[in-house]
C-alpha cells in the first residue's frame, strides 16, 4: 500500500510523545513520507476532504521500534551454552574471518526481513562487508544505521578494517532518501591500536558521524583496562578521546560502576542494553536505573541472532523489564512506560535520531506500526479509562508476529504478516544453500590453526 497522502485510523495510537499522550479513536496522517497531523479519526477525515482513511480495526497504531544493537548472521542455534571467550575463539571470530561478500548481504537482508515483520523499523546493525547490507537495506525499506565491524590491529584480521569504514561512509552515508547511516566502528576498543583509535575519532568528527564499540560487557574487561590503563573502561575511553565523537553509542557496558556513568553522562554518550544477550552469555545485569537517573540515553538492542536467536524488540522490552526487577530486588525499577521509551523515542536519541523518529508527532517521519489488539494475548484491552492497560500489554504481552502493519518513510513495507518488499522465502533458501560452505570453511580454518585465535584475553 504506497499513497502520497493517506490516514491511518486504529482502536489507539499511541504517540510515545513528551506525555505517553494516547488517543483512544487515534489516527495519524501520512504525507509525503512524513507524519501530518495526529488526532482522531474524524477530526483527520473532516479536515482532509477526499484523502483515503485506512481503517486498521483491532488495532494499536505506535512508533516503529528502534533495534540499537544488533549483528546480522546466520549462526542461529549453532554457538551455544560455551563460555563468552570459548564461544568467540570457536565460533565468532573465525566465522568472521571466513565470511564472504554475498553471505554477509544475504544474512542482512534475513536480519532485515525479519526485523520488519515483528514491528522493528530501524537496526542499527554491526556487521561485516557492510556494503552488501546497505543494498539489503535500500531494497528491503527499512531505516539503518550501519557500523562495520572493525579491527584495526596486526594480531587481529578478522574484522573490516578502517578503510573499509571510510569507504562505506562516502559510498553509503544518509543515502536512500536518509534511511542509511553509516557509522564509525570498533568492535572493540583492544582489537585496536593507539593510531587506529585515533584515526577513528578523526573519522567520525571529519565525517560528523557516530561511533560504536562494545564495552564493559563483562566482568573482565574491567580487569583488562586495569591491568593496561589503571583505570576503568569509560575513563580510558574518555582520555583516548572516543567521547569527542558527535555520539558514541556504548553496546552492553554491564559493569558501568556510578563514577563511569556520572562521567558519560556529561558527555555525548549513549548506551546500547541488551538484556538476553546479556543474560545468555552470563556477562551480568547492567546498572540500567542508574544510567537513566543520570540522564544517559539508553535504547534497547536484541543484539546478534547468535546471541540471542531472535530479532524480536518486543521479547527484548519484557525481558528489559523482568530483568531490572531481578537486578534491584524490587518490582518498580523500570515501569512500562520507561521500557516502551527505551524502546521508540529514547532509543531514537541514544542513536541520535529522536529529531526525526521514536514518535508519532507532526513532522516526523512515518515510521509506524500497527499492533494487533485482539488476540488472547492483549486481552482485556483498555486503552482509556481505570482499568488502562495498554502500555502494560505492550511490553509484557505482544510478540513480533502480532505487528499487522509496518511503515517506514510512508511506504508499507508489511501487510498482514507478508514482507511486500522481498520474497522471504527466497532469502531463506539462500541462507541454507551457503551456510554449510561457511560452517565448512571456518571448521578447516579452526583445523588449520589448531583450533587458536588470537583473543585479546590471552594476547597480553
Amino acid at each position: 500500500m504506497t499513497a502520497k497522502k493517506m490516514i491511518l485510523a486504529a482502536d489507539a495510537l499511541l504517540t510515545m510523545d513528551a506525555a505517553n499522550s494516547v488517543l483512544r479513536g487515534g489516527a495519524v496522517l501520512v504525507e509525503d513520507g512524513r507524519i501530518g497531523a495526529v488526532g482522531t479519526a474524524a477530526e483527520l477525515a473532516a479536515a482532509n476532504p477526499g484523502v483515503e482513511t485506512r481503517v486498521l480495526n483491532g488495532t494499536v497504531l505506535m512508533p516503529g521500534l528502534v533495534n540499537a544493537h544488533v549483528h546480522s548472521g546466520f549462526l542461529r542455534g549453532t554457538a551455544e551454552h560455551l563460555p563468552v571467550w570459548d564461544w568467540l575463539t570457536q565460533h565468532i571470530n573465525p566465522m568472521h574471518r571466513v565470511l564472504q561478500p554475498h553471505e554477509a548481504e544475504v544474512a542482512s537482508q534475513l536480519c532485515y526481513a525479519e526485523s520488519l515483520l515483528g514491528g522493528t523499523t530501524t537496526v542499527v546493525d554491526m556487521w561485516r562487508f557492510m556494503d552488501g547490507s546497505a543494498k539489503a537495506a535500500e531494497a528491503i525499506g527499512n531505516r539503518l544505521v550501519a557500523v562495520p565491524y572493525v579491527g584495526e590491529h596486526p594480531d587481529y584480521n578478522y574484522f573490516d578494517t578502517l578503510d573499509m569504514n571510510e569507504a562505506m561512509i562516502e559510498a553509503w552515508h544518509r543515502k536512500a532518501d536518509g534511511r542509511i547511516n553509516v557509522w564509525v566502528g570498533l568492535e572493540h576498543p583492544f582489537y585496536s591500536d593507539d593510531a587506529g583509535h585515533r584515526r577513528a575519532i578523526e573519522m567520525a568528527k571529519r565525517h560528523d558521524t557516530g561511533f560504536h564499540t562494545h564495552c564493559s560487557e563483562a566482568r573482565i574487561e574491567v580487569d583488562g583496562f586495569v591491568k593496561r590503563y589503571g583505570k576503568r573502561p569509560m575513563h580510558v575511553l574518555d582520555d583516548i578521546g572516543f567521547f569527542e565523537a558527535p555520539l558514541t553509542m556504548i553496546a552492553h557496558g554491564v559493569w558501568l560502576d556510578p563514577g563511569e556513568i556520572e562521567l558519560v553522562a556529561g558527555k555525548r554518550v549513549s548506551v546500547a542494553h541488551n538484556p538476553v544477550s546479556n543474560m545468555k552469555l552470563a556477562s551480568g545485569i547492567a546498572n540500567v536505573r542508574e544510567m537513566l537517573d543520570a540522564g544517559v540515553p539508553v535504547g534497547i538492542g536484541t543484539d546478534g541472532e547468535k546471541e540471542n536467536n531472535n530479532f524480536d524488540m518486543f521479547e527484548e522490552m519484557k525481558v528489559a523489564s523482568l530483568l531490572g526487577k531481578l537486578r534491584y530486588d524490587t518490582v518498580q525499577p523500570l515501569d512500562s512506560w520507561e521500557v516502551l521509551r527505551m524502546g521508540t523515542i529514547l532509543g531514537a536519541r541514544a542513536i541520535g535520531l529522536d529529531h526525526e523518529i521514536g514518535s508519532i508527532e507532526p513532522g516526523k517521519r512515518a515510521d509506524i506500526i500497527a499492533v494487533r489488539a485482539d488476540t488472547p494475548r492483549m486481552t482485556p484491552f483498555f486503552a482509556d479509562g481505570p482499568y488502562f492497560n495498554l502500555h502494560h500489554n505492550i511490553v509484557h504481552a505482544v510478540r513480533g508476529g502480532d505487528v499487522a502493519l509496518t511503515m517506514v518513510d510512508g511506504e508499507v513495507l508489511v501487510e498482514n504478516g507478508v514482507l511486500k518488499t522481498a520474497d522471504v522465502s527466497a532469502i531463506i533458501a539462500e541462507i541454507h544453500k551457503v551456510a554449510p560452505g561457511l560452517f565448512a570453511r571456518r571448521a578447516a580454518f579452526l583445523a588449520q590453526n589448531q583450533g587458536d585465535m588470537v583473543q585479546w584475553t590471552t594476547s597480553n
